[in-house]
C-alpha cells in the first residue's frame, strides 16, 4: 500500500506548530524524535488523524511520533524538505532535549542513557538463568526430582546455558563501564578496563563477601596493604552502583587531563594516569562506600515490603506506569540488579512484569471496543508489544488516550502486585517484562506468578469494558436527552 508522504509530513508539521517551532529533529527505527520551542503548540487530536501516525509522547524534553520501521525515514525526508529543517542525530535532539530539563530528569535520563544500550545484554541473561532454573528445579516437572536429576545427560546442556547466562552478570561492571564512559564523554575502552577491573580473578567474588565478612568457616576478607593502607581486595561482579560511580570519576579525570597533557606524549600519560587515579578511588573509596550505601538502600526496601508488603506493592504496583511516563522507571534497574547480588533475587521485577501485561490487558479491551479502524489497529499492536515488555505504545497511543483504560490497568496492576507480594514472589534475574516473564520467576514461586498473571489480564479488561461501555452509554443518553 502506497502513502502520499509528502501530504503526511506536510500534516504532521501543521499539528506540531510548524517548522518554526522545531529546534531539532531526528529519527530512530519507527520514531520521529523532535525536540520543540513550544510544546503547547502540539494539537494532539489533528496529530492522531494523521495516516501512519500511531502515536505520540513526550519524553526527556524530547517530543516523540511513532510512524512505523520503513515509514518513518521517508516522512522524515519530507519533513526535512518541506520545512527547511536541518538534519540532525539522535544524540543532538537527545542533547538539545536534555537543555529543557530540570535536576531530577537530567539525574533520571543519565540512568536511561547509561541502561538502555546494555538492555538486550540483561534481559537474555535473564532469560537463559529463567531456563536454567527450570531444568535445575526438583519438583517442577517430576515429583521430587528435577530434570537433571532424571536425565543427567542434560548436564552438559546445563552447564553451557549456565555459563552463557552468568556472563553479562559476571561482567557486568564492564558493560556498565562501556556504556557510563560512552554517556559521560569519556574513552569507552578505559571504561571496559576500568569495569573489568572491578571484577578480576584476584579480588574476592563479590558473592562470598558475606561468608568473609562474617567469618564464616574460617573465611576472612583479604586486604591490599599500601603503606599501612589497608583496602579491602573484593571484587563488584553483578553490581552497578560501584562502577557507575568510578565511571563518572574516571571520566572527570581523563577530561582534565586531554587539554594539559602534550600530544606528544598524550596516549601513553593520559590512559595510565587516568586507570590509576580512577582504579586507586575505585577500589579504596568509590566501591566500599557504593557497596554500603547499595545493602542500606535495598535493605530499606525489603523492609517497608516485610513491614507492609501489601502497601508497599500497592503503591508500587499503582505508581510503576505513572513513573515510565517520567523515564523514571529506568531507575529500578539498579535497585533490581542490587536485590539480585545481595538478596538472591528481586521482588520488584515481578511487579513491573505485571505491570505491563496490566497495560496491554486494557489495551485489549479497548481493541475489542474500539469502532474506528486505525483505533483497533492501533490497540492491536499496542496490546501484543506491551505483553512482551514495550508498554509505550499501549500508554500513549490508546490507555492514556481514553483515560479509563490507564486507570483500569493501574488498579489491575497493583491487585496483581499484592497478591504475589503476600506470596514473596521473586525473580532470579530480569528477563522479558510481559507474557514470558515466568521463566525468569524462581522456580517455587511460579505458580503464584501465574495467578497474578490472571489478575493482571483479567481485573483490566474487565474495568476497561465495563467503564468504557457504561461510559458510552451514559453520552448516549445525554445526546438523546439533549435531542429530545
Amino acid at each position: 500500500m502506497s502513502h502520499d508522504y509528502q501530504a503526511i509530513a506536510a500534516q504532521i508539521l501543521e499539528s506540531i506548530g510548524g517548522a518554526g517551532n522545531i529546534r531539532q529533529a531526528a529519527h530512530c527505527l519507527t520514531r520521529l524524535r523532535i525536540s520543540l520551542h513550544d510544546e503547547s503548540k502540539v494539537n494532539g487530536d489533528a496529530l492522531r488523524q494523521v495516516a501512519l501516525v500511531k502515536g505520540h509522547f513526550s519524553n526527556a524534553g524530547v517530543f516523540q511520533i511513532v510512524i512505523g520501521a520503513g515509514d518513518v525515514d521517508r516522512v522524515y525526508a519530507e519533513m526535512v524538505k518541506q520545512g527547511g529543517v536541518a538534519r540532525a542525530t539522535i544524540a543532538d535532539v537527545k542533547a538539545s532535549g536534555d537543555a529543557k530539563q530540570n535536576r531530577l530528569q537530567q539525574l533520571v535520563k543519565v540512568f536511561s542513557d547509561v541502561f538502555m544500550p546494555i538492555l538486550p545484554a540483561i534481559v537474555i541473561a535473564g532469560l537463559l538463568m529463567g531456563a536454567n532454573n527450570l531444568l535445575g528445579a526438583k519438583g517442577m516437572f517430576i515429583e521430587g526430582k528435577s530434570l537433571l536429576d532424571a536425565y543427567p545427560g542434560l548436564s552438559g546442556l546445563w552447564g553451557l546455558i549456565n555459563m552463557m547466562a552468568n556472563t553479562s552478570f559476571v561482567f557486568l561492571p564492564a558493560l556498565v563501564g562501556w556504556s557510563a564512559a560512552k554517556r559521560f564523554g569519556g574513552s569507552e575502552i578505559l571504561g571496559i578496563v576500568l569495569g573489568l577491573l572491578l571484577v578480576h580473578p584476584d579480588l574476592l567474588n563479590a558473592w562470598n563477601y558475606g561468608k568473609a565478612a562474617a567469618g564464616l568457616d574460617g573465611a576472612s576478607v583479604p586486604y591490599f596493604d599500601l603503606f599501612g593502607l589497608r583496602i579491602e581486595k573484593v571484587g563488584y561482579q553483578g553490581q552497578i552502583l560501584p562502577i557507575l560511580a568510578a565511571a563518572w570519576v574516571m571520566c572527570r579525570v581523563e577530561l582534565w587531563l586531554r587539554p594539559r597533557v602534550p600530544n606528544a606524549v598524550q596516549l601513553l600519560v593520559v590512559p595510565i594516569v587516568t586507570i590509576a587515579v580512577s582504579g586507586f578511588l575505585a577500589l579504596a573509596v568509590i566501591g566500599p562506600l557504593a557497596r554500603h550505601l547499595g545493602i542500606a538502600v535495598t535493605d530499606a526496601l525489603v523492609y517497608v515490603f516485610n513491614l507492609a508488603p501489601w502497601l508497599g506493592a500497592a503503591l508500587f504496583g499503582a505508581l510503576y506506569a505513572p513513573l515510565v511516563l517520567t523515564g523514571m522507571h529506568h531507575m529500578f534497574i539498579a535497585v533490581d540488579l542490587q536485590l539480585i547480588a545481595s538478596q538472591g533475587g528481586t521482588f520488584i521485577w515481578p511487579m513491573i512484569a505485571l505491570s505491563n501485561i496490566a497495560q496491554g490487558s486494557a489495551a485489549l479491551a479497548m481493541f475489542w471496543l474500539a469502532r474506528n479502524a486505525n483505533d483497533k489497529n492501533m490497540a492491536s499492536t499496542s496490546a501484543v508489544s506491551a505483553f512482551f515488555g514495550i508498554t509505550e505504545p499501549a500508554m500513549f497511543g490508546v490507555n492514556l488516550r481514553y483515560k479509563l483504560p490507564f486507570y483500569a490497568a493501574l488498579a489491575g496492576s497493583a491487585s496483581a502486585a499484592v497478591l504475589i507480594s503476600l506470596g514473596h514472589v521473586k525473580a532470579s534475574a530480569i528477563g522479558v517484562g510481559g507474557l514470558p516473564a515466568f521463566i525468569s520467576i524462581i522456580p517455587q514461586h511460579i505458580p503464584l506468578f501465574l495467578a497474578g498473571m490472571l489478575v493482571a489480564l483479567i481485573v483490566p479488561f474487565g474495568l476497561t469494558w465495563l467503564l468504557a461501555r457504561r461510559q458510552s452509554a451514559a453520552a448516549a443518553q445525554e445526546e438523546a436527552a439533549q435531542h429530545a
